[in-house]
């Protein structure tokens, strides 16, 4: 991208249409009396843009229909949010003076967000962004993180659907204000992540934005096992389909504070800053190996999902 990146890019949704239209991000879009204001009743997906396209596409729309479905409202259709965000990347590279008749380079962060909608009409609220990616996402791919473990302060051993379906574990919803408060304490005390730890202070999760995946000797790849207390992570599945195609096994396995710190490598894997090394723990600093050869695997990883 150019020194100056272009405001972001707002394309306002009709779900149940696919009609769409550019909002100025200089003005307010939604009302007083939105589910997402109001109670926190929404949810939403972030998705890599790559050179124009959008990256993992498939596997983002079932997480964003499977949230849908677990807070009760209506499907939202891949092919319209497959067509909006095409339509809002096209607009964010022209501002960046880049040619359609030539192709687009360059990577950025799009944002789907669905809410249950105004409480006056009953209808969804849709919309999408496209903005820059930070240059600190830039900095952690290259450098690492450090994380602060802490427990997150609830827990579920199995997906609650069935006896408790108001329960939504599972969904991506727009209440991340756990994460975020942990994120900004994290900080606060040095660290530039958080891994949330099980009820017994030992068992990792995932992190505060992102899935957890280790590198084992002999081409072995783990990461907690996903539903109940874990999201099921679109660029953590990405990894997992192309490294077993290349002769990787890959596995759900509970893990504990003491086998990351016995990896090969520990890794924070999301959709926009991709994947991530943990290079300190708490206290301990880790010693990674073969850091080169796990990030060519999962940069080839998260491309082949373009």
């Amino acid at each position: 991208m150019g020194p100056r990146s272009p405001q972001p890019v707002i394309l306002i949704v009709e779900p149940f249409g696919g009609s769409t239209r550019l909002h100025n991000p200089n003005l307010p879009m939604v009302y007083w009396d939105d589910a997402a204001v109001t109670r926190g009743e929404g949810i939403f997906e972030t998705v890599l843009v790559r050179d124009g396209q959008p990256a993992n596409f498939e596997r983002h729309a079932a997480r964003f229909r499977a949230s849908a479905e677990l807070l009760g409202m209506p499907a939202p259709d891949p092919s319209y949010w497959r067509r909006a965000t095409l339509e809002a990347a096209a607009e964010w590279y022209r501002q960046l003076g880049q040619d359609p008749a030539t192709g687009f380079e360059g990577e950025a962060k799009c944002v789907w967000t669905y809410t249950r909608g105004r409480a006056s009409t009953g209808n969804p609220s849709a919309w999408l962004r496209i903005e820059a990616i930070p240059p600190s996402v830039m900095e952690q791919r290259e450098h690492g993180v450090s994380v602060m473990c802490a427990p997150r302060g609830w827990s579920t051993s199995e997906t609650p659907h069935e006896d408790a379906p108001w329960l939504t574990f599972g969904a991506k919803t727009l209440n991340y204000t756990a994460a975020m408060a942990a994120l900004r304490c994290a900080r606060e005390r040095g660290f530039d992540d958080v891994l949330w730890l099980g009820e017994d202070h030992e068992t990792v999760l995932e992190g505060a934005t992102s899935t957890l995946v280790i590198v084992k000797k002999g081409q072995r790849l783990r990461t907690p096992p996903s539903g109940g207390d874990v999201l099921p992570g679109t660029t953590q599945a990405a990894i997992f389909e192309y490294a077993q195609a290349h002769g990787w096994r890959c596995k759900e396995k509970e893990l504990t504070v003491h086998d990351l710190e016995r990896a090969r490598s520990v890794w924070l894997v999301s959709s926009v800053r991709g994947a991530v090394p943990v290079m300190r723990i708490g206290e301990t600093e880790l010693e990674p190996r073969d850091l080169d050869e796990a990030r060519e695997l999962f940069t080839a990883a998260i491309s082949a999902t373009d």
